[in-house]
């Protein structure tokens, strides 16, 4: 088993890897715009709002959990909350560089702060997320001061965030009506679902691999309940993709239809089936419901990784297959052209951003726990 020194060093090596492989992303999408991107005007979501969504999902999750610590006082969650909100702390900012890199023209998003249409579910995500990374800052600040006054009422305003900021992603993809596999109901209540699984997820890796709850006993208590709360919601989840799935098959509406067979049986079928499915639901699970292995963290934490790759996937399931149906028969053969194509798979440079941006968020963990001080520090009053 690898010792938590070693292990860190295996993953400062993946992060500056991750961030010289972005070097090309970054320059080419700063220097040349979306010039080298595979979306377009047919497809125009692509691999950075996937990633936006699950990367938000952790960070509005990761707070959640925060919450048990320094909200609700579970004596068993003592000392993790700050943890938590630094899972908050990089995985947010991530989210919003994604998207930020997604927009076409980034230098205008002052536009939504001075002159913002609040009946726009989009104006309302954008004030949401920048009073979340707020309040994720102001939480932090609060517990690194150890104002506890403070940090009640912070942290009440952060979970009533965290929980609309889910359900609005959802709500934002959902409203799009004519889009039959995006306009369901089911969408906007799958969002906070999924958002505390990784939350969830994270948590459990803290705890596995980076010796966040120094007593052996809680350590082992906190491990058995929050792979027993991921179990929940790992079934949670496959009942949601049921439920999705057999409804468009049933419907035998063509759109809903071909997108779900896209996701099963499509070029990226093996993601759903392999990564999604496979190891980031069953593997999982397997680990999970086997008492004998409680001992055997590393294990549990390996899980759980494959949960948050799973979850990552299954993000782009949802936005991929929407966005490969045309919407009007012929369109595809009607206009044609760079960036006018239904079969979209991220381009090299999107893939470049994108290790860039997973790199700099490992990076700034490890750079946190390991250096920041009161991240160090004996849990506090919780």
């Amino acid at each position: 088993m690898l010792s938590e020194k070693r292990l860190k060093q295996i993953l400062y090596g993946i992060a500056i890897l991750a961030i010289i492989l972005g070097v090309y992303g970054f320059y080419s999408r700063l220097l040349f715009g979306e010039r080298d991107v595979n979306y377009g005007s047919y497809v125009n979501w692509g691999l950075w709002v996937a990633m936006y969504l699950f990367f938000a999902g952790m960070a509005a999750g990761s707070y959640m959990i925060a919450t048990c610590d320094y909200l609700f006082h579970l004596s068993l969650f003592k000392g993790t909350g700050k943890y938590a909100l630094w899972g908050s702390v990089v995985t947010l900012p991530a989210a919003l560089i994604f998207i930020g890199f997604d927009l076409g023209h980034m230098e205008r998003v002052w536009k939504v702060y001075l002159n913002p249409s609040f009946s726009s579910l989009l104006a309302q995500l954008v004030w949401s997320y920048t009073l979340f990374l707020i309040v994720i800052f102001l939480s932090v600040w609060a517990v690194y001061k150890e104002n506890w006054d403070l940090l009640k009422p912070v942290m009440i305003i952060g979970l009533v965030l965290s929980i609309f900021v889910s359900g609005g992603v959802g709500a934002l993809l959902g409203v799009n009506a004519s889009r039959a596999t995006l306009h369901t109901a089911m969408l906007p209540a799958q969002f906070p679902i999924l958002n505390l699984s990784s939350g969830v997820a994270l948590m459990i890796v803290m705890v596995c691999f980076f010796n966040v709850v120094g007593d052996e006993q809680q350590r082992r208590r906190l491990i058995r309940l929050l792979s027993s709360l991921l179990s929940i919601l790992i079934v949670i989840k496959a009942y949601f993709l049921w439920v999705d799935y057999s409804q468009a098959l049933y419907s035998g509406v063509p759109e809903a239809v071909d997108a779900v067979n896209l996701v099963l049986f499509g070029p990226y079928g093996w993601a759903f089936w392999i990564l999604q499915i496979a190891l980031g639901m069953v593997f999982p699970l397997i680990v999970f419901v086997q008492n004998d292995t409680i001992k055997n963290q590393f294990l549990f934490g390996a899980a759980s990784v494959f949960v948050l790759i799973g979850l990552a996937v299954g993000r782009t399931a949802i936005i991929f297959p929407a966005l490969a149906i045309p919407e009007l028969e012929g369109l595809a053969e009607a206009f044609t052209g760079p960036h006018l194509n239904f079969d979209y798979v991220p381009s090299l440079m999107e893939w470049s951003v994108t290790c860039g941006i997973v790199g700099l968020s490992i990076l700034s963990f490890l750079i946190g726990i390991d250096y920041i001080n009161f991240l160090k520090k004996p849990a506090g009053r919780s």
